[in-house]
């Protein structure tokens, strides 16, 4: 079984679109040069929001006292055409009481390898996605730490292009 998902993009001018998702949002498309929302960036900001969802909901089982949780994604996308990212970092920065560390590092695992499927579809192509964290923990045990989790891809999801020809 799979899903459908759906968009219709309306030309609106100059390289402007408006976008009416199936669900029945609409997102405006454009040249950033003209102040628009690039295409290539909201890649960036869906993996961002595609693991943040995960992590958080994974961390909140795993009884994770989260007060501040913030995602930077930075992407570094090349010159020659098609102008893929080649190397993403998501950095996924956690303050709580008392945070596992290993708690965070497993939820975000989790996220890069099972759940996250803009991460997965990235992995599947030509960029390597760097899952990283950084831990403010305050409490009874108060300290800092971050790392890296795993890098994926690029090429490294042949269960995602399975079946394809």
């Amino acid at each position: 079984m799979s899903t459908i998902r759906t968009a219709v993009l309306e030309h609106i001018g100059d390289s402007n679109f408006r976008t009416a998702t199936g669900t029945g949002r609409t997102i405006d498309f454009g040249a950033v040069e003209a102040g628009a929302l690039s295409p290539v960036e909201t890649v960036l900001a869906a993996l961002g929001a595609c693991t943040a969802m995960d992590v958080i909901s994974i961390a909140g089982k795993k009884r994770q006292a989260i007060v501040d949780y913030r995602i930077h994604v930075r992407g570094d996308q090349r010159d020659e055409y098609p102008q893929v990212y080649t190397d993403i970092e998501v950095v996924h920065e956690v303050t709580g009481t008392d945070i596992s560390e290993a708690a965070i590092r497993r939820s975000i695992e989790l996220s890069a390898t099972k759940y996250c499927p803009v991460s997965a579809m990235l992995s599947a192509g030509a960029t390597v996605v760097h899952h990283r964290y950084r831990i403010h923990s305050t409490g009874a045990s108060q300290y800092e730490a971050e790392g890296e989790v795993i890098a994926t891809g690029p090429y490294a999801r042949p269960d995602v292009v399975a079946g394809t020809s």
